[in-house]
C-alpha cells in the first residue's frame, strides 16, 4: 500500500494515523497515494469513533518531497487518453480541498523535505508541526508549472511579497522560516513524534470536534516545542528587506529585472536567482496571476482557478518539457516555449483562467 492508515486506540474515541509511505521516492505522490489517503478521510469522516487524524511520512529524509511528476510526465506523454494527465490534479487538490475542511482536527507532523505537494498536504491541515531540519520550498517554476495545491490561498497569506518572491524563485525555507512567515505552527524534535501520538493515545476524546479541539489545542500548547528563534536565523529573515524592496511595483518584468541584477552575496540568494533566471516565463506569469486573482477568493474557487491552470499546463508544452530536463533525461536544459516574458502573448495566460465546472461538476469536489 503506498499510504499507512491506522486507527489507534485512546483511553476513549480513536486517532486516524496515516503515513505516506515511500520513501524511497521522498513520499511523493502519487495517484495511488492520493486515492488512498482520499478514501482514508472519507471514511474516517464519517466513523463517530474517529476523534482526531494524524499525517506524516515515513522514512528520515522527507513527509512529502511534492506530486510524482514522473508519473505526470508519462500520462501527458502517453498515446492512452482515456485518462486525461489533469485528473491528477483534480485527485490531488480534492484531497488537499479536504483536509482544509475535514469535519475533526488534523495534524500535520512534517520533517525533512517538505515541497509543492507536501506543502500542499500541511498546509490544509489544523495543525502544523514540524522538526528543525525542514526544508520547505515551492519549486514549480523549474519544471514550467505554478506553484498550486492552494499556493495560490496560502502564499496570498505571508507578508509583503514574500509569496510572490517564493513562487518565482522556488526559494527553499528552512524551520525558522517556516515559523516566522506562519507556513508552521510549532516546531517539535523528532523523538517527539512517536510520544505525541503516545500522549494523544491516553487521553478521552468524546468525538464532539469544538471540544476534542480545544483540548488538542491545549495538550500542544504543553508540548516542550522547540523555540525557533534557538535554530538560527533564517534566510528570508536575512533577506526580507531587500525582497520587499525589488518586488514592490506592478511591473513583473521590473520586479524580475531587479531580483535578477541585484548585487546581494549570498549562495542562498544566488540558488533563487539561479531558478528564476532559468524558469519558464510562462509560468511567472501565472504566478503573478494566481496571486493576485486569488486574494479576494474563497478556498474552493482557488482550487478550481488552480484546476483550470494546471489542466491548460497539461495541454501546453513547457510541463512536459519541464520535467523532461529536470527528472527524465536530466540535461538541466529546458527549451521553454517562450524565451522572455516579454515574448509571452497575454492570450495564452488568459487561457488558463477559464474554470469550466460549477459545484455539481467539478472533478475536485465530487466524490
Amino acid at each position: 500500500m503506498p499510504i499507512k492508515a491506522q486507527e489507534l486506540e485512546c483511553l476513549e474515541g480513536r486517532i486516524g494515523l496515516i503515513t505516506l509511505d515511500s520513501p524511497a521516492t521522498l513520499n511523493a505522490l502519487s495517484g495511488d497515494m492520493i486515492d488512498a489517503a482520499q478514501t482514508t478521510l472519507d471514511r474516517w469522516a464519517d466513523d463517530d469513533r474517529i476523534a482526531l487524524v494524524a499525517l506524516q511520512g515515513a522514512g528520515s529524509r522527507a513527509f512529502c518531497a511534492g506530486g510524482d511528476i514522473r508519473q505526470l510526465y508519462d500520462a501527458m506523454t502517453s498515446t492512452d487518453e482515456s485518462v486525461p494527465a489533469a485528473d491528477f490534479f483534480a485527485r490531488e487538490y480534492r484531497l488537499d480541498y479536504t483536509l482544509h475542511r475535514f469535519p475533526k482536527p488534523v495534524i500535520g507532523i512534517g520533517h525533512g523535505v517538505i515541497m509543492g505537494g507536501g506543502l500542499g498536504l500541511l498546509s490544509g491541515c489544523r495543525y502544523r508541526l514540524i522538526t528543525p531540519d525542514v526544508t520547505m520550498a515551492m519549486p514549480e517554476i523549474a519544471i514550467g508549472l505554478f506553484p498550486d495545491v492552494g499556493a495560490s490561498w496560502f502564499l496570498n497569506r505571508l507578508p509583503g511579497r514574500l509569496g510572490l518572491f517564493m513562487g518565482l524563485t522556488g526559494c527553499r525555507l528552512n524551520a525558522s522560516d517556516a515559523i516566522r512567515v506562519g507556513l508552521a505552527d510549532m516546531v517539535v524534535r523528532p523523538e517527539e513524534q512517536t510520544s505525541l501520538l503516545e500522549r494523544l493515545q491516553n487521553e478521552r476524546w468524546t468525538g464532539e470536534s469544538a471540544a476534542d479541539d480545544n483540548r488538542l489545542f491545549r495538550l500542544l500548547n504543553q508540548l516542550d516545542g522547540v523555540d525557533y528563534r534557538s535554530l538560527g536565523s533564517g534566510e528570508l529573515a536575512n533577506h526580507e528587506q531587500a525582497i520587499a524592496r525589488l518586488g514592490a511595483g506592478d511591473d513583473l518584468a521590473a520586479i524580475v529585472d531587479r531580483l535578477i541584477s541585484a548585487d546581494i552575496n549570498s549562495d542562498w540568494w544566488e540558488s533563487a536567482v539561479h531558478n528564476l533566471r532559468t524558469g519558464c516565463p510562462v509560468s511567472m506569469w501565472l504566478v503573478w496571476h494566481q496571486l493576485k486573482r486569488a486574494q479576494q477568493m474563497p478556498l474552493k474557487d482557488v482550487f478550481r482557478m488552480e484546476l483550470a491552470m494546471a489542466a491548460e499546463c497539461t495541454r501546453r508544452p513547457d510541463l512536459a518539457e519541464g520535467i523532461r530536463a529536470r527528472m527524465v533525461d536530466k540535461d538541466h536544459n529546458p527549451r521553454w516555449s517562450f524565451n522572455t516574458l516579454q515574448e509571452v502573448p497575454e492570450e495564452v495566460i488568459d487561457a488558463h483562467f477559464h474554470p469550466e465546472w460549477d459545484d455539481e461538476t467539478d472533478p475536485m469536489t465530487l466524490g
